[in-house]
């Protein structure tokens, strides 16, 4: 039987615009997907799980679970409406009561800078391809670590910038939509690693107390067979979800290998290679070194064919099993096994990819320091048993403790993992699937706001008080 640490963090997980509704109150600015929501006209983002108002309970329901640590957003917008300039206290006021309801239930707050939720007013500048966007991102960054700076230890500088740049820029599901244009994505994405390397060294520079990270997608990439093709497809899918990312943050330095892949999909697209300038790869070198912890998401990973024809992207957002399509021009395929289950949504659930890829952090990219699973979890089509005042969530118990059993596998093997975080805590907004697809601990009724533990809930406990998860052998 494996026991975790008795130090070890037993999260749950949220993002601000996914669970705080509030839109518009209390002087909140727009935020990009106000805007967007607005005009494809789908899904409403109010009022969420309602955290704006029911963070009190939620965090009464972490202390009385056993939740000892949860993932939070600051929502840029909350405090500076225009991205910059004039601050709005009414939102600096309600972190600092989020902040000390956390510490009085005895949850420890990990605290994201930016989570998919630009200011619409940054975004009209650019967004990740402006300049002037990246340098008002470190202000804010600054402002936070000198507000918040004596209530927060741990700080995350970009959730999932991975996500963040291919949504926008390739697949088109995130704001500003734009799909297939492969050079602003990975400018985006050069971007990002700067401006994440910047805050690190603001922060390791300004004496500020506590560690600071950065949270990354890392979704583990297979070839279908031992083809060529299929190998080939692997390794340059590997570059565009995960290598450049970890270069850039990780490493603190892009290899020729990763960089040669980054040119052969930009310029199979017919766009320009982007530039790598030597005075930027010496400041991701002094960041790298300097960063504290890594964030793993983790949910499923990839099984890549080769592909010569044309990009297609069909996005699953209703989950409609099957119905999702992913082909890159100039990148590969990626089909499912039929040997391994998914999730209606088309997700492979495959604990071992969670396994090689906290492994290979420390075995390829030389991350001796500490790493958080910062999200794990699995989205469903929660059926509430009224009678019962719960949701009898089995699959979801068998998913986490499955991945709970290849994250301590990857313990053993020498991984320095010190938390795990269940995304998600409650049941929130999703960015494209709007309020079908459920993944909390506890059950939200969007009509009442009522919250009901469900049964993984209650396992999730068991789990925090025992720190036994069962044994490795059983990992595969």
């Amino acid at each position: 039987m494996y026991k975790l640490p008795e130090d070890f963090y037993f999260g749950g997980a949220t993002a601000a615009y996914q669970c705080e509704g509030a839109t518009t109150e209390d002087g909140k600015g727009e935020v990009i997907w106000d805007k967007y929501l607005r005009e494809k006209g789908e899904l409403n983002p109010d009022p969420a799980s309602d955290f704006y108002h029911k963070y009190p309970q939620d965090l009464e329901l972490c202390h009385e679970f056993g939740i000892n640590a949860i993932r939070v957003s600051i929502s840029w917008a909350r405090i500076f409406p225009e991205g910059y300039g004039k601050v709005e206290k009414r939102g600096v006021e309600y972190y600092h009561k989020l902040f000390q309801k956390c510490h009085e239930e005895g949850v420890e707050p990990f605290v994201t800078l930016h989570h998919f939720d630009t200011p619409q007013v940054m975004q009209d500048e650019g967004g990740w391809l402006s300049q002037a966007m990246l340098d008002h991102f470190v202000d804010y960054a600054k402002f936070c670590f000198d507000e918040f700076g004596s209530e927060v230890k741990y700080w995350i500088t970009i959730n999932e910038p991975t996500s963040m740049s291919s949504q926008q820029y390739i697949g088109g599901t995130f704001p500003p939509g734009i799909k297939y244009d492969f050079n602003k994505c990975f400018q985006a994405e050069y971007n990002m690693n700067l401006v994440h390397a910047r805050i690190v060294e603001l922060f390791k520079q300004g004496g500020y107390q506590g560690q600071i990270g950065v949270v990354h997608a890392l979704q583990t990439v297979y070839p279908m067979t031992d083809s060529q093709a299929d190998k080939h497809a692997a390794d340059l899918q590997d570059a565009l979800d995960n290598t450049f990312y970890l270069d850039g943050t990780v490493r603190g330095k892009y290899t020729p290998e990763v960089l040669s892949l980054v040119q052969e999909i930009i310029e199979a697209n017919g766009q320009k290679m982007i530039e790598v300038k030597p005075e930027d790869e010496a400041l991701l070198a002094k960041a790298a070194k300097d960063m504290d912890f890594v964030g793993v998401n983790y949910y499923f990973s990839k099984f890549m064919r080769g592909y010569q024809g044309k990009s297609e992207i069909i996005h699953n957002g209703t989950g409609e099993k099957g119905s999702s399509v992913s082909r890159m021009q100039g990148v590969g395929e990626q089909v499912n096994r039929t040997d391994i289950p998914a999730t209606d949504w088309d997700w492979p659930i495959y604990p071992k990819g969670l396994y090689d890829q906290l492994t290979r952090l420390k075995d390829r990219f030389g991350w001796d320091k500490d790493v958080y699973i910062t999200e794990n979890g699995m989205g469903c089509k929660d059926k509430f048993l009224a009678d019962k005042k719960t949701v009898e969530d089995d699959e979801r118990i068998d998913y986490i403790k499955k991945h709970l059993l290849a994250m301590a596998k990857a313990m053993a093997d020498g991984v320095k993992v010190k938390g795990y975080f269940v995304w998600s805590l409650q049941d929130m907004f999703s960015w494209t699937n709007g309020y079908t697809k459920r993944y909390g601990l506890f059950y939200v009724d969007f009509e009442t706001q009522e919250r009901y533990p469900k049964k993984s809930a209650y396992w999730y406990k068991k789990i925090s008080e025992t720190k036994e998860i069962g044994e490795l052998e059983t990992v595969q």
